[in-house]
This record gives C-alpha cells, structure tokens and sequence, in this order.
C-alpha cells in the first residue's frame, strides 16, 4: 500500500508509529488520539482497506478513486471530505501543473490522498509537529495546515503567470507571429486557475462557519480567516489575469488588421501606379487611322512622358498618405 506516512497523535505528540492499518485503529483508541494518515496515489483495493478501516462515505470514496474533482467540500455525518486543487508553475516549460488531493476528515483521524506532486505534505506535517499546541487542537488543526500549504504554493504559479503575461505584451508590438497562440495557450491555464482558487473562498467560511457554529478554538478561525483573505488576493489576481489576456488578444486582433490594411494599400497604391501608363500606352496604341497625335513629332516622347509623370505622381501622393 502507498502509505506515505502513518501516525497517531496525542496531545499535539507523535507516538510510536503503527506498522499497520489494523495497529493505528488500535493506538488511536487506546490512547485516545487521533490518526493523519497520507496516501499517494492508492489503487482501489488501497483505498477500499482504509475505507473499511475508518467507514468512510462510500460516495467520496468514489470521488477520490475517480479523480479530476473541482474543488468542493462535501459533509457526511461526523465526517467531512474535501477535494482540493494545488498547482505549481513549473519554471523549465513555463507552465501551470495542476494535481488534486482529496482530504477525509473525521473526529479522531485525518486521511489524505495525493494525486500529485504538489503540496509538499511532508513539510506540513514537520511544521505542525513543531508546534505541538495547534496539533493538539486535533484534525481541524492538520486540515487548516494543509489549506495553508495549499495557498502559499498558489503565490509562485501567481509570479509566472504575470511574468509570461509581460513577455505577452512584448510579443504583442514585436511582429511575433506565435504571439496568439501563447494567448490562447495562456487563458486556458489561468482559466483552470480559477477553477481551482475560486471554490477555496467558499470552503473555508464553510468551514469557518461551522467552527463557529460549534464555538471551536479562536485560533482555528482566526488562522482560517488569514488563509480565507490570502485567498481573495488571489482570486482577484487571477480575474485581473482573465481581463489583461482578453486585452491582449483584442490588441492582437486590432494589430493584424492593421497590418491587412496596410498591405491592401501597398498593393493598391502599386496596382494604381502600374494601372496609369497601361491605360496611356492603351490609347496611344489602338492606331485608328485619324489619331491627332499620330503623325506628331513630339507624340511618342509626349506618351512617355506622360507615363512617367502621371506613375510619379501616384506614388508621391501615396507616399504622403502614408499607403507606401
């Protein structure tokens, strides 16, 4: 089974480590503790042993075995369960990786199921065995902690996505022709951003609510209010991202007409040019029997001259005009 690590805690101290499932029920309850334990990326008979284990809701037990949840929070009972979205900018590609982890949480345990790399779960977990007084305020202590780690792993995928949006306004008025394609590739990304953040705001007055509710540790809500306002600084950052690329590509839009434009007057100012001594050289050259300037001495340097004349005349006129 892909245990990462599995502990039972009391009074915000780890005790001996269970070497089983069977055994961390049986410290649990004996020491009157709670257990966090962490999966990653369990198959169905994995998760089906712990399920068994701690009865959990067999309804989210489907949701984390199928994956690819939106961000919710889902109550059952005495348990509740959360499917949360982490991202991180991954700096080599320029690009957002999104992973997904699903959070059981009952009155004396904690199980969470990593489908990705990210949140580092690991560092969660040393930070709050470094401060046993919010450990000991029991699961809801583990839950804020990991929804903190969350946010604060949201803040560098903030950082690259307003640095590839800079150089997005670059390309714009350097003639890049794969500029469009970058917008485009771009907004999905900070579209599944905002999937992912948006319901956070949501979840925890949800969960802020029912601490109150339940007249839980001030601590535990002002901690939750912390992360909630770091969450709102980064939802509107995302929506401000939305409306920049919107911009953007209206930009992009209007500067390849632009561009059309000028190149249908550069090719009808050149077709006007070449059109004039066509039409002379047209006329002086049906020879009909009784043409006034046919037998003139001066009728074929007059013609050319007149070719001449009227072609520059054309192209200064357009040059002023700013079509060549």
């Amino acid at each position: 089974m892909v245990i990462v690590d599995n502990a039972v805690y009391v009074a915000g101290r780890r005790t001996a480590d269970p070497e089983n499932l069977d055994e961390t029920f049986e410290v649990m309850r004996a020491r009157a503790g709670f257990a966090w334990i962490g999966l990653y990326r369990p198959g169905p008979d994995e998760l089906d042993a712990v399920s068994k284990e701690f009865d959990l809701p067999p309804l989210a037990v489907e949701d984390a075995l199928a994956g690819h949840q939106r961000a919710k929070i889902e109550k059952y009972g005495s348990s509740t369960f959360l499917a949360l979205r982490p991202a991180r900018y991954i700096d080599a590609d320029e690009r957002v990786e999104f992973g997904e982890l699903h959070v059981f949480l009952g009155l004396d345990y904690v199980i969470t199921v990593r489908h990705a790399e990210s949140p580092d779960l690991a560092q969660v977990r040393k930070r709050l065995e470094n401060d046993p007084a919010l450990l000991a305020k029991g699961p809801l202590a583990v839950l804020y902690a990991v929804l903190d780690q969350i946010v604060d792993e949201y803040s560098p995928v903030i950082n690259g996505l307003e640095n590839d949006i800079d150089e997005i306004e670059d390309q714009l008025f350097n003639g890049d022709q794969e500029v469009s394609k970058r917008i485009y590739q771009l907004s999905r990304e900070v579209m599944a951003f905002q999937r992912a953040t948006h319901p956070l705001s949501d979840i925890l007055e949800t969960l802020r609510d029912a601490l109150a509710e339940h007249d839980a540790d001030t601590q535990l809500r002002d901690n939750l209010r912390d992360v909630h306002d770091h969450v709102l600084r980064i939802v509107e950052r995302a929506d401000s991202f939305r409306q920049l690329l919107q911009n953007a590509l209206m930009v992009h839009t209007t500067l390849v007409g632009q561009d059309q434009n000028n190149e249908i007057k550069k090719i009808s100012s050149w077709a006007a040019i070449l059109f004039t001594p066509t039409l002379v050289g047209t006329i002086y050259g049906m020879n009909f029997e009784y043409m006034p300037e046919l037998h003139w001495l001066l009728g074929y340097p007059f013609a050319l001259a007149l070719m001449l004349g009227l072609g520059f005349a054309l192209y200064k006129i357009f040059k002023r005009r700013g079509w060549l």
